[in-house]
């Protein structure tokens, strides 16, 4: 699904350009759940954000489901985001003026799905992440765990190749992080939904099915989550 070669990205912003990935080469096979793990500032962030097209690579190139990104313009990649990748972040962005329903059937919509269509959907996803009774509920009147599954019923509501996952557990308890772990890993298992995620944390880690390691922006182990963590 997913190849880098040599990959590289460098932030030229200030006085002194700051190089976030150096030469980065790896690739994601479909129906694969992957973890980036390592310290802050290491890259994982860099290269979530190229894989799910929200950035360009300075050099090097990224192929997604036989397409170059590099050789996309703003438009394309833009579609690419809206059609074939799911988002899910750490403070959840969900938009506080709509229902739960509202904004797990948002995307569908913007792909040019019927409202009909949407909310069939939409409600179908809730049941699966086990908020259907909170759906007439805005984002301030659930909890975080009910926030964080909403979010990632709302990352699949159209149907994407690639979900994006960053720090998803970051903003939750441990009980919580299990919870939201443990019903991203079943989605992986029963959907065959490709998940690419960053976490700081080797107990969340263990979920996925294999582990990249990362340092100062390079790649510095790769392996099986089992062998990796235990």
């Amino acid at each position: 699904m997913l190849i880098a070669h040599n990959l590289s990205k460098t932030y030229a912003g200030g006085e002194t350009p700051v190089p976030a990935l150096r030469d980065v080469s790896f690739s994601v096979p479909a129906g694969e759940c992957i973890a980036l793990v390592g310290p802050s500032g290491c890259g994982k962030s860099t290269l979530l954000h190229l894989c799910g097209a929200m950035d360009r690579a300075t050099s090097g190139r990224l192929v997604f489901e036989g397409r170059d990104l590099a050789a996309l313009d703003d438009e394309a990649l833009t579609l690419v985001r809206r059609d074939r990748v799911g988002f899910v972040f750490q403070f959840f962005n969900l938009l506080p003026t709509l229902t739960l329903a509202d904004n797990i059937m948002l995307p569908a919509l913007l792909s040019g799905s019927s409202e009909r269509e949407a909310a069939a959907w939409a409600s179908a996803l809730a049941e699966r992440v086990g908020i259907a009774h909170r759906l007439g509920h805005y984002p301030q009147q659930v909890s975080g765990g009910e926030l964080q599954r909403a979010a990632i019923a709302r990352a699949l509501v159209h149907r994407p190749a690639l979900l994006i996952a960053d720090e998803p557990t970051g903003n939750l308890d441990s009980a919580m992080s299990l919870e939201i772990m443990t019903l991203l890993s079943g989605l992986n298992t029963e959907r065959g939904i490709t998940i690419i995620m960053v976490t700081h944390e080797p107990d969340m880690a263990r979920f996925a099915k294999r582990i990249v390691n990362f340092r100062d922006g390079r790649i510095e182990q790769a392996g099986h989550a089992k062998e990796m963590v235990g």
